[in-house]
């Protein structure tokens, strides 16, 4: 599942109210602790990191290869 921005601030908004219930892609969740919000927190943003890492493209070298051959006499 792929996290968004809007996502990790609902997280963090719950956090600093102390509300146990975040909204995720028009989907309710209710967490049982404060511990549980910092994981889910945590995974939200390694996420986010690991997406935006993977959209930051190296530049792509194309390389060309010849290979001839020649019989020995």
């Amino acid at each position: 599942m792929a996290f968004s921005q809007t996502d990790l601030d609902n997280i963090n908004t719950a956090i600093a109210t102390g509300e146990m219930t975040v909204e995720f892609n028009g989907r309710r969740v209710t967490y049982r602790s404060m511990a549980e919000l910092e994981r889910a927190r945590s995974i939200i943003e390694s996420d986010i990191a690991r997406a935006s890492a993977a959209s930051v493209a190296r530049p792509r070298s194309v390389y060309q290869f010849r290979f001839t051959t020649a019989r020995g006499d």
